[in-house]
């Protein structure tokens, strides 16, 4: 086995003891054949050596790494699900499966979707639907590339095996999946232990988030250390609002189990990304009430944060949670601001205030319904991109009598990336998008000829996108 010199196992979870997890066996697939394996990812942590015969033991037969887990843990939790608690989930298609430190330091987790059952699995079969993992795919890729701190999908193995779905098509084709995260550990992982009053389990929770996620050494009493583990997490995801929000995505599920308390965005169900600015937007078909509507997220996840806190009432007094807590629409707020100056590419002049700018670009978005993605495209740099936003195909409505203010104001602001106006992204006709039509066309070319070509293709450009955006 090729492994870099950077490959540096861990199996730092095990120091949790029990009462976290179970250990658990992978299913036996048909077949194990590769159709995703990002390299990029894997040299991150020194894998990206692997042979493709040395990938899909690994990461289709599940054959253990070296130096790390010994056997795939399905970890326990619980959570709130559309706001009603579900004590009776955990890992039901999935596992930790080994962890390592990047090339950032930060100790990363390899977990699992698709990989069989668990004693959490219920009536499910353990797996995963091959359109699922490619859909996945997809969120992660263009998520990265516009700057958003995502899980990465590190491998997708179509195995052989038929599934039945009410929600597509069936019999429809099989994959598992493998996940690079910056932690497994969700919000519902300290819900299942308040949940059983285990108030020893939680401070051990706590004290290991402290030490392995945000490298501090756990000082103080019990209460100091809960609150400080507190107030970076709200932090944390606090900024993931502002980043998925400027992003113009649409996660679908955001409950307490989908959130993992280092920020990132991962366990995607049923995503979109914005056609137009519409804060009444959902992604879920099942979501009837827009619970987790795009403009409604922020709030989502500030909820979820406060579960947290509930979560160590039993460690905390309540005026110092909700303290802590009380900082979340500050952050966001902040976050939002700076993540939408990033996508426009541009920074105020000196102390010139740009509230009032961002504001009146969403309510030009929304009035005008207008194209999310080709706003960012054509003003990106902002006065610096003035010709070529008014010789593209929009330039009538950026003429309007209505917008000169806003537009002469986005004028006066700096580029901060003027490079990436000439590379060959912006160089290009338009924006990259990634709307659902677009999935649906991307996926009927596997489904129908097995044909992964348009789907490769897709991948190199919103890579070049994330390039122009992030170089």
């Amino acid at each position: 086995m090729l492994l870099s010199k950077s490959y540096k196992p861990q199996s730092t979870f095990l120091e949790l003891g029990d009462g976290f997890a179970d250990p658990v066996a992978a299913a036996y697939f048909p077949a194990t054949v590769i159709r995703y394996r990002n390299d990029r990812a894997a040299k991150t942590i020194g894998l990206d050596g692997l042979s493709d015969e040395e990938w899909a033991q690994h990461f289709g037969r599940f054959e253990p790494l070296p130096g790390t887990l010994e056997e795939p843990l399905a970890q326990r939790y619980h959570g709130h699900q559309f706001r009603h608690y579900n004590p009776e989930i955990g890992d039901g298609r999935g596992f930790l499966f080994a962890q390592m430190t990047d090339d950032q330091g930060r100790l990363m987790d390899l977990g699992t979707k698709g990989s069989g059952t668990t004693p959490y699995s219920r009536s499910g079969d353990g797996r995963l639907t091959l359109k699922g993992g490619v859909r996945e795919i997809m969120a992660t890729e263009m998520l990265e590339a516009l700057g958003v701190n995502t899980s990465k999908t590190l491998s997708i193995i179509e195995t052989g095996e038929s599934l039945h779905r009410g929600d597509e098509p069936s019999p429809t084709r099989s994959a598992v999946m493998v996940r690079l995260n910056h932690g497994h550990i969700r919000i519902g992982t300290f819900q299942r232990h308040a949940f059983y009053s285990d108030k020893e389990r939680l401070e051990k929770l706590v004290d290991y988030c402290l030490t392995h996620y945000y490298g501090r050494t756990p000082t103080g009493s019990a209460q100091d250390r809960a609150l400080e583990f507190l107030g970076l997490v709200s932090e944390k995801v606090a900024i993931q609002a502002g980043e998925i929000m400027a992003a113009g995505f649409v996660h679908g599920v955001l409950n307490t189990d989908n959130i993992n308390i280092t920020g990132e965005v991962f366990d995607f169900g049923p995503w979109r990304f914005l056609p137009t600015m519409d804060l009444a937007f959902t992604a879920a078909y099942f979501d009837h009430s827009g619970l987790y509507a795009f403009g409604r997220q922020p709030d989502a996840l500030h909820w979820n944060v406060y579960q947290l806190g509930g979560s160590l009432a039993d460690i905390c007094e309540e005026n110092e949670l909700k303290r802590v807590l009380s900082d979340f629409p500050a952050i966001y707020q902040n976050a939002m601001r700076e993540k939408l100056l990033k996508r426009l590419g541009v920074k105020p002049k000196g102390d010139l205030p740009d509230d009032t700018l961002l504001t009146d670009v969403n309510e030009f978005l929304a009035k005008e319904n207008f194209p999310y993605e080709r706003f960012f495209f054509d003003w990106y740099g902002g006065g610096a991109s003035t010709e070529r936003a008014m010789a593209g195909p929009e330039a009538h409505r950026y003429g309007k009598d209505s917008y000169t203010e806003l537009f002469d104001r986005l004028k006066t602001y700096e580029p901060t990336n003027a490079q990436a106006l000439n590379t060959s992204f912006f160089l290009g006709e338009g924006p990259e998008t990634l709307l659902i039509e677009e999935v649906e066309a991307l996926w009927a070319p596997i489904a129908d000829d097995d044909n992964w070509d348009p789907f490769y293709k897709k991948i190199d450009r919103i890579r070049e996108m994330g390039n122009a955006l992030n170089g």
